[in-house]
């Protein structure tokens, strides 16, 4: 009984945890409640990097309520001074009697607050929650665990599984309430990536504007082998707002990368896959995360997003299908052979937004560092 009402509170604080999405990161996003007497006194959720961690927040609110309290955290309390003191401190200060947190605190630096309030007579509980609190928190835990960005891969599909109705043009597959949701993804991420296909068939921004405001706007990647980005693209012509990428081979072009340069764009050349024209995905992945890119999405195209799936690189899957047919000669999303990324999904999240539904996969049995490049 008392482990059931455990995870009910905790499904409280994943669900105050994630209110802080696109606006905590590089933190992970937390909650925190303070019940006692089996009556919820106080909440609180990490709204902003650099501002009061969960666990203060909700006993600030609880005030002198929190004495002989239990507090349910997603997320093992903090033992380190950083922009704000230890939590862990302050449960104790407060005089919380138990702690029931889901999972451990990957961050060297942030750790240990566990143990420390065992240490001073605090009971503390662990694991209530832990795959649910991990799948919330999967790029912070990927950060300590990876030497490549968490990678996921975004599709919006038709029932067939095809991305558009003819290669080369833009379709609209989904509207309203799924392109909020689509544009709320991007808030959460560090880049948005697409390839060159995409980029000519549909002109797009890649900025966050159908939700917000996001604490800092997503680097803007774009892989084009050859250089073919129009210098008069969307893209282009705001790079000097939003920051863009742009990954081309050795060799490319320099005239057109001097070009792009002069625009503001950024170019970054890697190496092509072996055997292949395609550029080395493991490279480009490598090359971000050693300028701080701790999470990535994908926004396809099809070959792109099956290049990932296949390498084995995709950690999260966002599909949104729609209700319509597009048949011949429509864009299959997947694309090749296996490869790597052959393996079950588990679905983690199912969401309907009008008649566009919303499945968030990950792999099946996917280890708790991805494969890296």
């Amino acid at each position: 009984m008392i482990r059931d009402l455990d995870r009910h509170y905790m499904q409280r604080a994943l669900q105050l945890a994630e209110r802080g999405w696109g606006r905590v990161a590089p933190n992970p996003m937390v909650g925190a409640l303070v019940v006692r007497d089996g009556v919820v006194v106080a909440e609180g959720f990490h709204a902003e990097w650099g501002k009061p961690h969960a666990e203060i927040k909700a006993l600030q609110a609880a005030a002198g309520k929190a004495k002989g309290a239990t507090l349910y955290v997603n997320l093992e309390p903090c033992h380190h001074m950083g922009k704000t003191g230890p939590c862990s401190r302050a449960i104790a200060d407060a005089g919380i009697a138990r702690v029931v947190c889901a999972a451990r605190d990957p961050n060297p630096e942030a750790a240990g607050g566990a143990e420390w309030l065992r240490e001073q007579g605090i009971e503390v509980e662990e694991g209530v929650c832990e795959v649910e609190a991990r799948d919330l928190n999967a790029v912070h835990l990927n950060a300590f665990s990876a030497k490549r960005p968490f990678l996921a891969l975004k599709y919006a599909v038709s029932l067939d599984a095809r991305l558009s109705e003819v290669p080369g043009t833009r379709t609209r597959v989904s509207e309203g309430a799924a392109i909020v949701e689509a544009h709320r993804l991007r808030a959460g991420y560090d880049a948005v990536m697409v390839g060159v296909g995409t980029a000519l068939a549909d002109d797009p921004q890649l900025t966050v504007r159908e939700w917000g405001p996001v604490r800092v706007a997503p680097l803007r990647v774009v892989l084009d082998t050859e250089l073919r980005l129009p210098l008069e693209s969307k893209l282009v012509q705001t790079a000097r707002e939003w920051p863009v990428w742009v990954f081309a081979a050795r060799g490319a072009d320099g005239k057109r990368a001097a070009c792009l340069q002069g625009q503001g764009v950024e170019v970054v050349q890697v190496g092509r896959e072996p055997g292949c024209e395609r550029l080395d995905l493991g490279e480009v992945l490598a090359r971000l995360w050693e300028r701080n890119v701790r999470s990535l999405l994908c926004e396809g195209g099809g070959k792109l997003g099956s290049a990932f799936l296949m390498a084995g690189y995709v950690d999260r899957l966002y599909l949104f299908i729609a209700p319509r047919l597009f048949g011949e000669p429509g864009v299959p999303a997947f694309q090749g052979g296996r490869g790597r990324g052959a393996r079950d999904w588990r679905t983690i999240r199912r969401v309907e937004f009008a008649e566009v539904t919303l499945f968030e996969l990950k792999p099946e049995g996917a280890a708790s560092a991805p494969s890296e490049p």
